[in-house]
C-alpha cells in the first residue's frame, strides 16, 4: 500500500476490529459490550504502538484486576467460612494469577479476538499467557465500566466458578514446573527437559522455552526471563497431557521403535 493510500491509525484499528466477528465472544461472556469499549479492551499495546500510539487496553486491565480481585475474595470469604485468612489469600492468588486468567481466556477463545501488532502475531501472541491474562482483565474492566460492579461480579463468578469451587491453598498455579513433574510421575514418565533461547537486544531480551518429555516437545512458552518462559512451557505441557493422544506419544520409550533388523525384513 502506498503512503498516499495508507490507513490512518484509527482507520487501521476500525478495519482490524471489523474484520472479526465478536458475537461469539459476547455470547460466551453473557453480556453486551459497546463496540467502542470492546475495541479498546482488545487493543494490545503492540497494535496501538504500530498504528500511531493509539489508546490500548492497559488502563482497563488495571481496573479489571481490581474488580476481579474483590469479586473472587468476597466469594472465597463466603464460600469457605472455616478457612483462615492465610488459606483464602493463597486461594485468591492462584485463581486471579496470570495462569488462572489465561485459562479463562482460552475457555472463551479470547485470543482469536485480540488486536495485536505484527511482531506479536509473528511470535504467537494470541497464545501468550501474559497477553491473554491482561486481555481477560481488560474485558472485565470494560464490563464494570459499562454495567457496574454487580454485573461484572456475576460474569466473573460464572467464568471463574469452577476455579473457585476447586480452589486450594497449595498455590499450584504459581509453580507449573512442579505441577508438571508431579503429573509425569503419576504417569510413570521421565522428567521434562527444558531448553531455552533468547532473542533481541541485551536490554530487551525475549526468552523462548520448550518442555520435552521422552524427546517430544509438548509445551512452549515465552517471557521476559528464562524462568517465566519455562513456567509457561510447563503449563502448556500440563494442558497437553490431558490429551490421550499426547500421553500415548510421550509414553513410547526412546529406542522402542522397530530395530534396523526388523525394518529390513519389510524393505
Amino acid at each position: 500500500m502506498s503512503k498516499k493510500n495508507r490507513l490512518s491509525g484509527q482507520e487501521a484499528l476500525d478495519a482490524a476490529f471489523g474484520a472479526i466477528d465478536h458475537r461469539p465472544l459476547l455470547e460466551r461472556l453473557g453480556v453486551e459490550i459497546s463496540d467502542e469499549g470492546l475495541r479498546l479492551a482488545l487493543t494490545h499495546r503492540s497494535f496501538a504502538n504500530e498504528n500511531g500510539m493509539l489508546p490500548n487496553n492497559e488502563r482497563l486491565e488495571f481496573l479489571g484486576d481490581a474488580v476481579l480481585g474483590l469479586s473472587v475474595a468476597t466469594q472465597l470469604y463466603m464460600q469457605y467460612p472455616t478457612s483462615p485468612e492465610s488459606e483464602i489469600s493463597k486461594m485468591r492468588a492462584g485463581i486471579v494469577s496470570r495462569y488462572g486468567c489465561a485459562d479463562i481466556a482460552r475457555d472463551i477463545h479470547l485470543g482469536d479476538h485480540l488486536l495485536l501488532g505484527k511482531g506479536e502475531l509473528a511470535t504467537g501472541g494470541r497464545k501468550k499467557e501474559s497477553i491473554l491474562a491482561d486481555a481477560t482483565e481488560a474485558i472485565l474492566g470494560v464490563i464494570y465500566r459499562e454495567h457496574g460492579f454487580e454485573v461484572a461480579r456475576e460474569v466473573i463468578l460464572r467464568l471463574f466458578g469452577h476455579k473457585i469451587d476447586t480452589a486450594t491453598a497449595k498455590g499450584r498455579h504459581e509453580d507449573w514446573k512442579t505441577v508438571l513433574q508431579e503429573r509425569l510421575a503419576e504417569l510413570k514418565l521421565p522428567m521434562a527437559v527444558y531448553e531455552a533461547t533468547s532473542t533481541g537486544p541485551e536490554h530487551d531480551l525475549l526468552f523462548s522455552a520448550t518442555a520435552a518429555v521422552n524427546g517430544h516437545a509438548i509445551g512452549s512458552g515465552t517471557g521476559q526471563n528464562k524462568k517465566v518462559a519455562e513456567q509457561e512451557a510447563a503449563h502448556r505441557a500440563c494442558l497437553a497431557l490431558s490429551d490421550p493422544q499426547v500421553r500415548a506419544t510421550v509414553s513410547i520409550e526412546v529406542g522402542e521403535a522397530a530395530s534396523p533388523e526388523v525394518e529390513s525384513t519389510h524393505a
